[in-house]
């Protein structure tokens, strides 16, 4: 329906739609006063470092032993502890991650379960698994020798100094322990070992196999929240030597850079990785028939390998006889970083293909988006079912079928695994944030530049997260199961969805709809050199981004992350206006058109074919009101049109000549997050124009808005988020007029059984 509306009727509309109209609901657009700590001078408002930030060192000289036989770690480590705080410490935390898998651990009592009519036995043997994994820690001596006062609670042990440590002091002292490694194919975990029965060998994926130092800062004091499982490793930076006693026909991957390659590696393999430095594709250092050779003809001696790490917030190896290796540098400025991968013969062909260059890939593209990449190697080490990071190595799943074939599944999840795991080492191993306390700060922003990393790897990479409408099953889902991302790790509801894809998601958002690229990319830059090899919490991340940009984001920072709110925006009317000419040969045509198209009642259709009127039978009874009056011009129309026209200037009788089509377009927020309002204005001659409203236009309203658009041509259609940008859960009602979608639904046949990949039907397996 069109609409005419005069000019002093169209100026009051558009002064009535610009003010405030009384809310009664908080206003989404306050700032952050209240939610964010005070500002001081240890973290700025700015969201840096301020001149008092201080961060403790924690520094290790550790020997190590992989017993293969009975699948234990045996160690001793020497750790210096500097303090550089401005407070006097009287006792030290350290994590004891390990005692997770104690017998007495809580972590199998606090976990719920449920039982139905099926459960397998995997599921089964882990719930009932009595397999001790604990730290069995025989001594804590002071550098002298002398017995220290030490006090474990679960996961966490105390140190007791024997007098205070001063700021700016030193103290070093000797731990001696060892534990039972544990089984991951059967019971689980972050780190363990892979038992493969056809070749009886073992391949190790060792990490928290330490005791090691909690953080200490002005933000939490001692960072020492028990580790049920879930919330992950806050840590200080060190410099690492340790020193790893494998069987003698092991290949180690580990943390840090090899000292001793001439004490474990054959010259032969020692020139493969000087080759590999300035190849332009991966270099095997140990091939697969000499991994082969290694796994059936098994040797009984020891090596020690040692290794250096400088900087880092922890250590992790790898170590197995089947492992394959191969190698290639990547060229960051002056620097070369080798990018290496270890895997058994299981693993290939997929992991002989990608993973090495996954892993350079991922260096390359998230040094552009972050920083140069500063460690020397970057490991990908292959173990089925998990994906876990450390300093400069992860361990990675994605295992094709015994036949050589995979899915697209496995191929796109290993890639993905990769890629995320390697990035792992920018959030959180250099931007060292506190995962114990908040996951979102790693996996949120680390998802977000994974993202990025694997939209260049192809034009059709299957993405899992990162893309607006990914998250919008999450978001439009049962809102007693959602936590907002600013909870605590452990009590998260749908920790993928919450930690991992919405954080993920809301950064794509400000990248591409309310920032724009260039100011986010420069801002987010600035996040991670700010912080890079220092502790961020979310108000440094949340501040940095709003000063580097010069936006006020506190509006998006409190829908996003501290709410339970889904988008929903939904176009609920649209009235077309035309400006009154005031010349009544125009207007009086236009009414007459007006009236004929409307609708009549369907008495009025049924009298006008049935009945023979009375001032038909007799026109002697009409008058002047039987007449067509209401659209007729006389000369009275004409002299005060004349008139009218005279008091106007020139500007004035152009815009009401001007045909000028007018929308008033309204809107609700029905799912409580306010964003930008994006549309496809669509004409009748079908091309096409797209608006972008901020999010500010909701400022004085969080839940209903209006907006008048103007444009010469008229309009067909409307549509709300047409490139799918804001996670809008409910895209039915961001039409005008309404689009009614056709949908396919699946008939099938019932019935278990498993389908082959794409490859082997295409009969592409090994052929036997």
């Amino acid at each position: 329906m069109r609409y005419k509306l005069n000019i002093l009727a169209a100026l009051v509309f558009i002064a009535g739609s610009l003010s405030a109209q009384e809310n009664t609901n908080t206003n989404k657009f306050r700032q952050l006063y209240q939610e964010l700590p005070t500002p001081n001078a240890y973290r700025t408002a700015s969201g840096a470092p301020g001149p008092w930030y201080y961060q403790q060192q924690a520094d290790y000289k550790m020997n190590i032993e992989l017993d293969d036989a009975k699948q234990i770690i045996r160690g001793q480590e020497t750790i210096t502890y500097t303090n550089n705080s401005k407070d006097q410490l009287t006792y030290l935390w350290l994590q004891l991650d390990q005692n997770v898998r104690a017998k007495d651990s809580e972590t199998k009592l606090v976990s719920t379960q449920t039982l139905g009519k099926k459960s397998s036995f995997r599921g089964m043997d882990r719930m009932m698994s009595d397999f001790d994994g604990g730290f069995k820690v025989e001594e804590v001596k002071d550098a002298s020798g002398k017995d220290l006062t030490y006090t474990i609670n679960k996961t966490m042990m105390r140190i007791d100094l024997p007098k205070t440590l001063s700021p700016g002091g030193k103290i070093s002292f000797k731990i001696k322990w060892w534990y039972n490694v544990n089984n991951r194919m059967e019971i689980g975990g972050r780190s363990g070992y892979e038992y493969f029965e056809e070749d009886d060998n073992y391949l190790y994926t060792i990490a928290q196999f330490f005791p090691r130092m909690c953080v200490y800062n002005e933000v939490e004091g001692w960072q020492n929240k028990q580790f049920l499982g879930r919330g992950e490793f806050t840590l200080p930076f060190g410099n690492y030597e340790v020193s790893l006693t494998v069987p003698e026909d092991h290949m180690v991957a580990a943390t840090g850079e090899l000292q001793n390659a001439s004490s474990v590696l054959t010259t032969e393999q020692r020139s493969r990785l000087s080759k590999a430095k300035t190849a332009d594709k991966p270099v095997m250092i140990v091939t697969p028939d000499e991994a082969l050779d290694a796994e059936k003809e098994k040797k009984t001696g020891t090596k020690t390998w040692n290794f250096k790490a400088t900087n880092v917030r922890d250590f992790g190896f790898a170590s197995s006889r089947k492992f394959i290796w191969d190698a290639i540098g990547v060229k960051l400025g002056s620097r070369t970083v080798m990018c290496m991968s270890m895997y058994p013969k299981e693993g290939n062909p997929l992991w002989e293909q990608y993973s090495t260059e996954v892993v350079a890939h991922t260096i390359r593209t998230y040094s552009k988006y972050t920083f140069d990449y500063p460690y020397p190697v970057a490991w990908s080490v292959h173990a089925n079912h998990i994906g876990m990071e450390y300093p400069m190595i992860c361990f990675n799943g994605g295992r094709p079928e015994k036949d050589g074939t995979y899915s697209e599944g496995t191929k796109y999840g290993m890639i993905g695994v990769i890629t995320h795991e390697v990035g792992h080492n920018f959030f959180p191993m250099i931007v060292n944030s506190d995962e114990r306390q908040w996951t979102w700060m790693d996996e949120g922003l680390n998802t977000f530049v994974q993202y990025l990393t694997q939209s260049e790897w192809s034009s059709h990479y299957p993405h899992r997260r990162g893309p607006a409408a990914k998250i919008v099953p999450y978001m439009k889902g049962d809102k007693s199961r959602i936590s907002p991302i600013m909870t605590n790790s452990e009590s998260i509801w749908q920790f993928g969805n919450n930690a991992y894809g919405k954080p993920a998601t809301a950064l794509n958002i400000l990248r591409e709809t309310v920032m724009g690229r260039e100011l986010f990319d420069y801002a987010f830059k600035e996040y991670c050199t700010r912080w890079m090899f220092k502790h961020p919490s979310p108000a440094d991340f949340f501040r940095t981004m709003e000063d580097a940009s010069g936006m006020d984001l506190d509006w998006f920072w409190r829908g996003w992350f501290y709410t339970t709110d889904h988008v929903d925006i939904s176009l609920e009317e649209v009235k077309w206006y035309q400006i009154n000419t005031m010349n009544p040969s125009v207007e009086k045509k236009w009414s007459k058109e007006q009236d004929e198209s409307k609708r009549k009642f369907i008495g009025q259709i049924r009298n006008d074919s049935t009945i023979n009127f009375m001032i038909d039978q007799k026109p002697e009874l009409k008058d002047f009101y039987d007449t067509d009056f209401r659209y007729t011009v006389n000369e009275v129309d004409e002299a005060e049109y004349k008139k009218k026209m005279e008091r106007l200037s020139d500007k004035q009788k152009a815009l009401l000549n001007s045909n000028m089509n007018f929308y008033q377009l309204r809107f609700k927020n029905l799912g409580g997050l306010v964003m930008p309002v994006i549309l496809e204005i669509t004409f009748t001659d079908n091309s096409k124009e797209v608006i972008r409203i901020p999010a500010e236009i909701w400022r004085q309203n969080n839940e209903e808005v209006s907006k008048v658009l103007f444009f010469e041509k008229e309009v067909k259609g409307i549509e709300i988020d047409p490139f799918l940008e804001t996670a809008d859960v409910d895209t039915d009602n961001n039409y005008w007029p309404r689009v009614i979608r056709a949908t396919r639904f699946d008939v099938y046949k019932s019935g278990n059984y498993k389908r082959q990949n794409p490859m082997q039907r295409a009969g592409e397996g090994k052929k036997e």
